[in-house]
């Protein structure tokens, strides 16, 4: 079928499912500006503080696997508008809360809650466009995450300045309230959102083939590659060049800034080449090439910044072509598919954050490069060992 006898793309949907998808990320990276002031205020250590992101990232895994596999069974309506919304109650418990077990119950909550969202999201994208236009659909959608680096977690640490990090949740509760009204208002059109066939298999069982656990296993290695340089990439420039922490808001801006261009370039890339595995494999190769280039050189900070918009580029150019292909599944199980696919996030999260640590306690950042290099290359031998032709 030629492009321009392709569907327009739903672009209220998308935007409402980048909206979700963006207050759902600002739910947990928008508290980084904040956790030397959060462990003031609680009376407790800023390691325990920064904790919480295990926390928020465990319960956001395992909700997106429960809910993942329950809107195959009862549809995807309930958990796209009652996530966001049940987030908002999370994050208001979270501003009104004055002791840390407090805030890390309603923190963990608000984790889960993102994670009802987000895996169903996918899943409703994938079931309203064609399977040519699932690359820049999904894409799209993603992109709410970078948008929460390049805009929120700034906007985030402004506000915070005038009205603490407690409004800084309010402020991320009242975008949960916007994003569940918005996809209220238009996820009830054909051809998503509703029950599946009666009879036809659904659960983690009858999703689990061969095929998926190859692509979840890529998903893995893509996500633990990011949270190597996401995570330490701040840290990374402090350290080799003496910033402040002011002095890393461009840089950051500019990695992010590469985070949005793969993930839009790689959509359309997913739709048009003709095997999306290759494409990502070749991506992951070349984002190996960058990390160790990234971080076994380091010429100057403007050139360091430059090779961190590249590894990021190429990192984010891969990630559509995953998920496209994961969403080439039965519609019975394509819910509990990107369910597990977020789950599988969560573990790369936990993953790049726990090798990040140990990596820095042995040899410092020049062991980042070959690390992840090594993960980038499985995760491409992964994709080519699927390959039939």
């Amino acid at each position: 079928m030629s492009e321009q006898k392709l569907p327009a793309l739903p672009m209220m949907l998308l935007s409402a499912g980048c909206f979700g998808v963006f207050a759902a990320s600002c739910s947990g990276s928008t508290r980084a500006p904040f956790l030397i002031d959060m462990a003031g205020d609680l009376a407790v250590s800023v390691p325990l503080v920064a904790n919480l992101v295990a926390m928020t990232s465990i319960a956001w895994g395992t909700a997106s696997l429960a809910a993942g596999a329950g809107s195959d069974r009862w549809g995807r309506r309930p958990f796209l508008i009652g996530g966001p919304l049940a987030l908002a109650a999370c994050m208001s418990g979270v501003a009104l809360s004055h002791s840390f077990w407090m805030v890390a119950f309603w923190a963990t909550l608000g984790g889960g809650c993102s994670g009802v969202f987000t895996g169903v999201i996918y899943s409703e994208i994938s079931a309203r466009v064609g399977e040519r236009q699932r690359g820049r659909a999904l894409g799209w959608v993603m992109s709410g995450q970078s948008l929460t680096l390049l805009l929120g977690v700034p906007v985030a640490a402004w506000l915070g300045a005038s009205i603490g990090w407690r409004g800084v949740n309010w402020c991320v509760a009242v975008l949960g309230v916007l994003a569940s009204i918005w996809l209220l208002a238009i996820s009830g059109g054909p051809g998503g959102s509703g029950k599946r066939p009666v009879g036809s298999r659904t659960g983690i069982l009858a999703a689990l083939s061969p095929v998926v656990l190859r692509l979840l296993g890529m998903g893995i290695g893509e996500r633990v590659c990011y949270g190597l340089t996401g995570v330490y990439f701040a840290t990374f420039l402090q350290q080799s060049y003496h910033l402040s922490l002011g002095q890393v808001a461009l840089p950051l801006g500019v990695f992010a800034m590469g985070n949005i261009l793969g993930t839009i370039l790689g959509g359309q890339l997913a739709d048009k080449l003709p095997n999306r595995r290759l494409t990502f494999a070749v991506a992951m190769v070349l984002s190996a090439g960058s990390a160790l280039a990234l971080f076994g050189w380091a010429p100057g900070m403007e050139i360091t910044v430059g090779l961190g918009f590249v590894y990021v580029f190429f990192n984010a150019l891969a990630r559509p072509s995953m998920m496209a292909s994961l969403a080439d599944v039965p519609e019975a199980v394509r819910g509990t598919v990107m369910g597990l696919h977020v789950t599988g996030a969560s573990v790369g999260w936990l993953g790049a954050s726990g090798l990040g640590g140990i990596m820095l306690a042995t040899s410092g950042f020049s062991g980042f490069g070959p690390l992840t290099a090594v993960i980038a290359v499985g995760a491409a031998v992964l994709a080519l060992a699927g390959l039939r032709r």
